[in-house]
């Protein structure tokens, strides 16, 4: 399984989601995506790359970053995995 250092869905770190990584329908660990964005085999997130760029900088700064920190870590979501062929 190829593994990612940072979730192809959301962009964050994987080394900082609590459980390490998504899991897989059959339990499997995932490390392609983090667990927030992952879970059983299915996205929990259901909205467009552009969605999930505005839910990432309303979360980060929710929990202290900047807005300037928070759009720049999240502007490259659409070039994810995820998002890349949307």
């Amino acid at each position: 399984m190829k593994t990612n250092k940072f979730c192809q869905s959301c962009g964050m770190p994987i080394k900082k989601d609590p459980q390490q990584g998504g899991t897989n329908k059959d339990g499997t660990k995932n490390l392609t995506y983090c667990s927030y964005c992952y879970q059983n085999g299915d996205f929990t997130f259901k909205g467009t790359a552009k969605d999930m760029q505005h839910f990432c900088k309303e979360k980060m700064v929710e929990q202290g970053s900047s807005k300037f920190m928070a759009w720049l870590f999240t502007r490259n979501i659409p070039r994810l995995e995820r998002w890349k062929n949307s």
